[in-house]
């Protein structure tokens, strides 16, 4: 294990950043979000969570796909060149961690996506411990140890010192590339802080919800409940909750004509939203609450269904913190344990 102190982070950045392209929590308008390193970039790893997650480092907002330009009758198409450069995602939350993982589930299954896959064998994740979860965490229901969060690279903010343990050959790499900023440590200094998170984790409100009815079995028994026709009442259809969440993987394929050739690109998309795979023939979920239901319906069942039981949510509390109209899934889950007794 190794340390460095936090005054000398903006050294430690510059020199990752002087070697591969650096992306991490940055302040910008009164917000944190991850934004590429640059000297003066103003870095911010006190704020528990980015608005939008690291997901968006490995499956950007919006990423063209391909060009088409015409002359004549003659059309020529133009790839896209794929990420080709090492970069370090810095400050990954560990729920956020877990959200790539299940994007991978997603991206690296047959046929494979080439950019997401690119961008995976590219980058380093060093994830940050959560020093303080707040009341909107449930991250443990879905298996995540924010006191100890998987990783290239493991890191604790610790008072004025951020310890660094390097778990893969990835982050053995990236720790001799910046061996000359840091120190020997060990790993006892970090256990009082790992006790400290999981105390804090044991007091909040959901750590105790409960996932035993929900599973990839369970089709049959949650799509028929009357209770979504209640639950949905409140739901705008807005889709701040996809669009903040860390595995929402849907995307709409759009054309933009630049004026010398027509980019084909892919940008984020909501299942929350009424136009959401219109095709010629319509919608096959033609109301609000068809909708909602997909919504957790995925995350919940049909998600681990095909996924050896993993779940598509990774309790990151961003939807408890943004949904405008307080209908996340917490409510449906706490909803549906009332109902069964649970």
């Amino acid at each position: 294990m190794n340390k460095i102190a936090v005054k000398e982070l903006s050294a430690l950045f510059s020199l990752i950043a002087e070697n591969e392209q650096l992306y991490l929590p940055a302040e910008k308008g009164g917000q944190t979000n991850y934004a590429r390193y640059e000297e003066g970039t103003r870095f911010d790893l006190s704020t528990l969570k980015t608005v939008k997650s690291a997901k968006e480092i490995f499956f950007p907002q919006s990423e063209t796909l391909y060009t088409m330009y015409k002359n004549g009758k003659k059309i020529r198409i133009t790839q896209q060149e794929l990420q080709s450069e090492n970069f370090v995602a810095f400050g990954v939350r560990g729920c956020d961690v877990k959200g790539i993982e299940v994007l991978d589930k997603v991206f690296l299954s047959a046929p494979v996506d080439s950019f997401y896959s690119a961008r995976r064998d590219h980058g380093t994740i060093v994830s940050l411990a959560c020093g303080e979860p707040e009341e909107s965490c449930f991250c443990t229901v879905f298996g995540v140890d924010p006191a100890n969060p998987v990783g290239d690279v493991t890191t604790w903010l610790v008072g004025e010192t951020l310890y660094w343990r390097a778990n893969t050959e990835k982050g053995e790499a990236l720790t001799e590339m910046c061996a000359s900023l840091l120190a020997d440590a060990d790993e006892a200094d970090v256990e009082a802080e790992k006790t400290k998170i999981k105390n804090i984790l044991e007091q909040l409100p959901y750590t105790n919800l409960s996932l035993d009815s929900w599973h990839g079995d369970a089709t049959k028994e949650k799509f028929s409940s009357e209770l979504w026709k209640e639950l949905y009442k409140p739901c705008l259809g807005c889709g701040t909750c996809t669009f903040v969440c860390p595995t929402c993987q849907c995307y709409d394929l759009k054309d933009y004509d630049t004026g010398k050739g027509i980019q084909k690109y892919r940008c984020w998309d909501s299942c929350m939203y009424s136009d959401f795979t219109m095709m010629a023939h319509g919608n096959n979920r033609t109301s609000q609450m068809q909708r909602y239901r997909q919504r957790f319906m995925h995350k919940l069942v049909y998600f681990p269904a095909n996924n050896d039981g993993m779940y598509s949510c990774v309790g990151c509390g961003r939807c408890v913190d943004k949904c405008p109209a307080s209908t996340n899934i917490v409510k449906v889950i706490k909803a549906f344990a009332e109902k069964e007794g649970k």
